[in-house]
């Protein structure tokens, strides 16, 4: 069982469909849960779900003044009304308590909670995975690149332009062992289409998270028949395993407001260039 914490968002379904799968999951235990920008609404829907699951773990907001609600209508179209709480601490302080050397760190959203908690000298995380970033020429062979993004070096990044600074502090930090990056080149290659909706349907009633995750995406298809991209949920399985993922050690930098990667040994930052979908689907399903 591995020890787990997540950072998250809640502007589309993906963050929210990674949450319900890591609190039902057999092979994680879920230690905190953190929230950018962390609304009182976000902070309300997390606290929720927790309370759905029985589980009594903290959750920390980067921000829990912030005026905007920052949660999707299919959040309550699909789950019901929330009500908004203040009942979180500070995000870097969940942090700073619960990331130790045998911890890992999700991350799906913009990196504010972390970046903040890099500022503490005593800070120390095991793995970060992080949904985020490009691998293009040079990294990913040509026969793997994605059609929309064949021959770029790289790609605008929401999560890692959403803090500039907290990304490079991120990625040049000592006090995080080693980092993954689950990066769009693969992702937008992985989808909860109807047909990965069909192979949910057969393991629904032996999880409350597929259940819970079978009943929200049956409302999002029948509004959006093409499906959603599985971001964060794919960095989640990467992170229980990471023979998910084919994987590159690089260097990862900013180009014109663009992120890149290129080949670059002991910087022990590596980057996603393919999955094994069959894996995923396993990893995803086990109950």
């Amino acid at each position: 069982m591995k020890n787990i914490i997540f950072d998250m968002e809640t502007n589309d379904p993906d963050d929210y469909i990674t949450l319900l799968l890591l609190l039902g999951h057999p092979d994680v235990n879920l230690k905190a849960v953190t929230i950018t920008p962390g609304s009182a609404y976000q902070v309300g829907l997390v606290e929720r779900t927790l309370q759905i699951f029985q589980k009594d773990i903290p959750i920390g907001a980067f921000n829990i003044e912030h005026p905007k609600t920052c949660v999707s209508d299919w959040h309550e179209n699909a789950y019901g009304k929330i009500m908004p709480s203040n009942n979180a601490q500070e995000g870097f302080e969940v942090l700073m308590k619960y990331c130790d050397e045998n911890t890992t760190l999700i991350t799906g959203a913009p990196l504010k909670n972390l970046g903040k908690a890099l500022d503490n000298p005593d800070f120390k995380l095991g793995t970060l995975v992080a949904q985020g970033g490009f691998a293009g020429e040079g990294v990913v062979p040509a026969e793997k690149q994605l059609e929309k993004f064949k021959g770029r070096k790289t790609c605008p990044t929401f999560n890692l332009n959403g803090d500039i600074p907290a990304a490079f502090k991120t990625l040049e930090s000592a006090k995080i062992d080693i980092r993954y990056f689950v990066s769009k080149n693969v992702c937008h290659g992985v989808v909860y289409d109807a047909t990965f909706h069909q192979v949910i349907s057969q393991f629904k009633d032996l999880s409350m998270s597929l259940s819970l995750i079978y009943k929200g995406m049956e409302y999002y298809l029948r509004k959006n028949p093409l499906g959603k991209m599985l971001h964060d949920p794919l960095a989640a399985c990467c992170a229980l395993d990471l023979s998910i993922g084919t994987w590159a050690e690089v260097e990862i930098f900013r180009e014109k407001g663009e992120w890149g990667a290129k080949l670059q040994e002991n910087t022990r930052t590596w980057i996603i260039t393919d999955y094994d979908h069959e894996k995923f689907v396993d990893t995803f399903t086990k109950t």
